[in-house]
């Protein structure tokens, strides 16, 4: 029997390295250099050249600034999770647009709503969502979205606050008609491993309409291990999976996905490589 806790094994490497355009690299265990090392060694053995590390909070804001300068492989976002913005204010506010200044972070996030748990209230969601596409549209680096159960709101959100320049939908997870309306208005989806799963149908719809130049890939790792490791821990590596499933289900050519959702995430971030 496998042990729920072993890792799955790191994949034969793609045939182009690809991006994780999103993951946790502390919430894996990182704490200093040379864990974020071991973690980006492992990926790059499976073909993921670069990760986006994200926050969730001020401290991991913090923690993702500084880890960006300590490998090449890595940038960072920086944002308040909307889970976290019940005692969202000025401390934080201060903290975020003095990192968000950092030439390795690369998008404001992960922010946005999220109406599944029940840790903050919608109205301080709602005002930590605008502050930071306000951020964002200051900066000039991109928005990305952390989306549960609040397709609706989100985008009358970002219609009203008027959206920033470039938009990402992190671990997108709406059905074909959100993913329509979503790449009508410009945005960018980034699929994780839930894209996978078997039984997400309607997700799996949604990815092969999304056309090439407006699609990512993530892992959020170190949750939502792709099929068929879901429930064992997930680490960038993953994102091999992944990308080599997506690619079979939209019918493209494995080299030619890979390329095409690298090059994506060098024009989204604005990587320097």
């Amino acid at each position: 029997m496998t042990d729920k806790r072993e890792r799955p094994p790191v994949p034969e490497a793609l045939p182009a390295p690809v991006i994780d355009a999103h993951t946790h690299l502390d919430a894996c265990g990182a704490v200093d250099a040379a864990g974020v090392a071991a973690l980006l060694d492992r990926a790059e053995a499976a073909g993921v050249s670069h990760v986006v590390t994200v926050a969730d909070d001020l401290k991991a804001a913090q923690w993702a600034a500084e880890a960006s300068t300590w490998d090449p492989r890595v940038y960072a976002a920086v944002a308040v999770h909307p889970t976290r913005t019940s005692s969202f204010g000025d401390v934080e506010k201060a903290e975020l647009e003095r990192l968000a200044a950092f030439d390795r972070v690369v998008a404001i996030g992960e922010t946005g709503l999220d109406y599944y748990w029940d840790y903050s209230p919608p109205a301080a969601q709602h005002e930590a969502f605008r502050w930071h596409i306000d951020l964002s549209k200051r900066v000039g680096k991109p928005l990305m979205i952390h989306d549960r159960d609040a397709h609706e709101d989100i985008l009358k959100v970002l219609s009203s606050e008027g959206a920033p320049s470039t938009v990402v939908f992190h671990c997108f997870s709406g059905d074909a008609d959100f993913a329509r309306r979503c790449v009508d208005a410009g945005y960018v989806l980034s699929f994780a491993g839930p894209v996978t799963f078997r039984n997400a149908r309607a997700l799996r719809e949604a990815a092969q309409l999304v056309p090439q130049d407006q699609l990512l890939v993530e892992t959020d790792a170190p949750f939502l291990t792709p099929h068929p490791f879901r429930g064992r821990p997930n680490e960038p590596y993953c994102v091999n999976y992944t990308v080599r499933d997506l690619a079979t289900l939209r019918g493209e050519d494995l080299s030619e996905l890979c390329a095409a959702v690298t090059r994506n995430a060098q024009r989204v971030f604005g990587l320097d490589y």
